[in-house]
């Protein structure tokens, strides 16, 4: 008896007791749990904001799959402002920029600083040029009218840019490499401005990006080349495409981390009516943004003579040419339909009378007129097609230039017969014919040249 007493003893002494799990462990459990469930509903919500970074942002700002749905076209009237000058702010760099998160494209249009937005060019002043109205009233929405007066567009947000946000921004994501397109040697002791960049491929920092941006012509008086576009029309291209490939840098995954640098940036440098929530809006779905699908141009127009002008130098936007250009850009869809119900009743009228004939289909070489848009990015190609089509008997009514493409297109506009088409392909040697019922236009055929052409 004594003996088993011992034994139990000595298992009661093996036995150890069960340790109660601590208050500390119970709240790490409870944490890791709450971050497995949290961690769960994101990964749920960001695979149904479409994934990837896109849809990371779009969770992290408490988007959910239908508020993409939900946002319209943005648009904004950028008006870049030079500060080199104590008490002028002439914004001689006027933008529309627009962007559809659903379509994912966009539209950069060129507002020439001249245009005039008086009522009478006989007796212009030059402080109804549209670079003038923001210097004269230090109010951005005199300027936001007036284009939406030209343009017929009714955008709501503006964003007047100093100088020196461009220059820090392209430090701060750059260098850009980009294509300069001539020399450049220009000096103004009066602005302190002083540009010598050479032509050709380099990359392009904050202090270059202003004198590419703000170049006109050389010392010597010489300008663009006229197929690039001189002066002005080409100053504006320049503009244009160098802020495509900024943009396109700027949504590179490595630059998105610069986000807070970039804001830092901008809220020292920018005058805007756009809020935080509408910006954020965007934001996350501007990342997948692709340069392939901008559309560039520049409002249409002339410069009159100075006699014409009271001896101002104004440019004078073409109303019926605007009107179509921005149809084109802006209400594609809109434009589509229109034409579609323009080609019904013209099918209707042309059942009622057999023996109508279109007279584009009637129309000799000579008689068709031929616009050729250079998408080929080398304006020795440009002049090729145009001499090669002027040997063949067309009239090369139009010239100019649109985004790089890889491939050319033959658009025929006014029902051309297919033989003429036919033929301006076989001109080519290379080319896809598209139809399109675009009856607006001034011209028969388009043809937007690509890289494919040598």
């Amino acid at each position: 008896m004594k003996n088993n007493k011992t034994n139990n003893q000595k298992k009661g002494k093996n036995k150890k007791p069960k340790k109660k799990m601590s208050a500390f462990k119970k709240v790490v459990l409870v944490l890791l749990l709450i971050i497995l469930i949290a961690g769960g509903v994101f990964a749920y919500k960001w695979h149904k904001n479409g994934g990837g970074l896109s849809g990371m942002l779009a969770t992290v700002v408490g988007h959910d799959e239908n508020t993409k749905k939900s946002l319209g076209e943005f648009q904004v009237l950028i008006m870049g402002v030079s500060t080199d000058q104590a008490g002028v702010d002439l914004t001689d760099t006027i933008m529309v920029a627009s962007y559809d998160p659903n379509k994912q494209d966009a539209v950069l249009l060129s507002i020439p600083r001249d245009s005039y937005t008086g009522s009478n060019p006989k007796k212009a002043t030059a402080d109804k040029k549209i670079n003038a109205l923001y210097n004269i009233t230090k109010d951005p929405e005199e300027t936001l009218d007036a284009v939406n007066e030209l343009t017929g567009l009714d955008i709501q947000y503006y964003a007047v840019v100093k100088t020196e946000a461009l220059i820090e921004l392209v430090d701060a994501i750059g260098p850009i490499e980009y294509n300069v397109p001539i020399d450049m040697d220009y000096d103004d002791v009066t602005q302190d401005l002083h540009i010598h960049l050479k032509a050709g491929v380099q990359e392009i920092d904050g202090e270059k990006a202003e004198q590419l941006l703000r170049f006109r012509h050389n010392n010597d008086g010489t300008s663009y080349p006229s197929e690039y576009g001189d002066n002005d029309i080409g100053r504006m291209r320049t503009q244009r495409e160098f802020i495509t490939a900024v943009v396109e840098q700027t949504v590179k995954l490595e630059n998105i981390t610069k986000l807070g640098s970039i804001l830092d940036i901008a809220n020292r440098n920018l005058i805007t009516n756009i809020n935080f929530n509408t910006l954020k809006d965007y934001l996350p779905y501007a990342v997948e943004f692709s340069t392939e699908n901008l559309k560039t141009a520049s409002l249409p127009g002339s410069v009159p003579d100075l006699r014409q002008t009271n001896n101002v130098s104004i440019f004078v936007v073409d109303e019926e040419e605007t009107e179509q250009l921005v149809q084109e850009l802006f209400y594609p869809e809109q434009l589509e339909e229109e034409q579609n119900a323009n080609t019904t009743n013209e099918t209707s009228t042309s059942t009622n009378s057999t023996n109508t004939t279109s007279s584009s289909k009637t129309k000799t070489k000579s008689d068709i007129k031929i616009e050729v848009l250079n998408g080929s990015g080398s304006s020795k190609t440009l002049q090729n097609v145009i001499d090669d089509l002027k040997q063949k008997g067309y009239n090369v009514s139009k010239t100019g230039t649109t985004n790089t493409t890889s491939k050319t297109t033959i658009i025929n506009k006014k029902d051309v017969s297919s033989t003429i088409m036919q033929d301006i392909e076989q001109v080519l040697g290379i080319g896809t014919v598209q139809d399109s019922e675009a009856n607006s236009s001034k011209v028969d055929v388009t043809i937007i040249i690509g890289k494919d052409y040598k």
